[in-house]
């Protein structure tokens, strides 16, 4: 079974409202378990040497991944200088609280640790994502409303 499959699979069981749903296959063995409070997904390899794949948690404890090294086209400029902000699950991308407030972030602005830069909606909870990084924000990857995968780059910034 493919990633995309497994990620598939995890958006319909979100979207249907059953509690668990079991796949065994050869190969892997996933049971995905949907209580009120989270989103737990339990994956297990079976007894054939596979590699387990395991599938992002809905509630994060450290909600954003940096990656000083992440390749992404800006025009040409030297990004190995930059860090790139990830989103922590799967969701749908935000840059404001609602549609009539302003963006948290827009290029060009000064980021402290602690403060938001956007919000990702992940099965009806929005999901406030701060930066744990200080620095200047030079790029926003990702379109407003969009959905978003685990570990995908939204924002480059600057920490000089």
């Amino acid at each position: 079974m493919k990633l995309n499959e497994i990620q598939d699979l995890i958006k319909f069981v979100s979207k249907s409202g059953v509690s668990e749903v079991e796949l065994e296959t050869k190969e892997i063995k996933i049971v995905i378990r949907t209580p009120k409070s989270a989103v737990p997904v339990y994956t297990q390899a079976a007894p054939v040497n596979t590699p387990a794949i395991t599938a992002p948690v809905a509630n994060v404890t450290n909600p954003v991944t940096t990656d000083v090294k992440t390749p992404v086209n800006t025009g040409g400029a030297d990004e190995s200088k930059y860090i790139t902000i990830k989103s922590p699950m799967i969701g749908t991308f935000y840059r404001s609280a609602g549609p009539d407030k302003p963006a948290f972030v827009q290029v060009g602005d000064e980021i402290a640790a602690g403060k938001p830069v956007c919000i990702i909606e992940a099965m009806k909870l929005f999901n406030e994502i701060e930066s744990d990084v200080k620095g200047k924000i030079v790029k926003v990857l990702v379109n407003d409303s969009t959905p978003v995968e685990y570990d995908q780059p939204l924002f480059l910034v600057d920490p000089s």
